[in-house]
């Protein structure tokens, strides 16, 4: 997919990795980034990068009319990156009750799907475009420091893969992008080691470029997916390794 001249849409602009998508996606000459979250103070500061192509955009994903509302606003939208997300470092049986449990789907399953939903027909009219899913791998093993985050991201992976057949016909591009720990505040807790948010934006938008669905961010995502095909056991087996310290306090994008 050739992005120069793209219009892109951001959720979740104001985490970690927020920054770099923008400032990659300007220097690879796209024509205007709308920067989405929930609060326009978070990402007033990106408009800096270029006050003529960056514009802020409140969003609540968890919220059908929000979604509905910023794709009617936004509709030479090309191309959506699904960035938004959180996590809150519960067990799945350790944890107190399923208000975590609950919390990560209504973000990473919930709100992500109905990003795609509203989008879908934008895109569409827009020519196909592209839909990058900010997954993790961790929706492929799950990582019992925050078991139920993993569980939310593995029905984001396999809705990405339901998303990304039914809009075959459109010519729209679905990229899941699954790194394993990205060093941003979201995963100040989490054991290393890390890969780089910058790496991550790179690595996703080579992906995009080349045309392709599946984009595995750094070394640790690299090693542990390989992993998972020679030894899918072994991988689970190595990623309950670090259950001590669970149930530390979480953080929100």
């Amino acid at each position: 997919m050739n992005i120069q001249g793209s219009v892109v849409f951001i959720t979740g602009a104001n985490g970690g990795i927020g920054g770099h998508f923008v400032s990659q996606f300007l220097d690879a000459g796209v024509a205007k980034i709308y920067v989405a979250a929930r609060s326009l103070d978070k990402v007033s500061h990106l408009v800096e990068h270029d006050p003529a192509r960056v514009v802020p955009l409140q969003l609540e994903v968890t919220k059908p009319a929000s979604a509905a509302a910023a794709a009617a606003a936004c509709g030479d939208v090309t191309i959506l990156v699904n960035n938004a997300g959180t996590s809150l470092n519960a067990g799945l049986i350790a944890a107190a009750d399923l208000e975590a449990a609950r919390a990560e789907m209504e973000v990473n399953y919930f709100g992500m799907l109905g990003m795609c939903r509203v989008f879908a027909p934008v895109l569409k009219a827009n020519g196909g475009g592209a839909i990058v899913n900010i997954l993790s791998l961790l929706g492929k093993v799950n990582l019992p420091f925050s078991g139920s985050y993993s569980a939310s991201k593995a029905a984001a992976i396999s809705m990405t893969q339901g998303v990304r057949a039914e809009l075959a016909a459109q010519g729209t591009l679905v990229v899941g992008v699954m790194p394993g720990t990205v060093d941003t505040d979201l995963a100040k807790e989490w054991p290393n080691p890390k890969v780089a948010p910058g790496e991550v934006v790179r690595a996703t938008l080579q992906g995009l470029a080349d045309g392709e669905e599946d984009v595995y961010p750094g070394e640790q995502a690299a090693q542990v997916s390989a992993l998972l095909l020679s030894n899918p056991k072994g991988a689970e087996k190595y990623m309950s390794t670090f259950l001590p310290g669970m149930l530390l306090a979480g953080t929100e994008a």
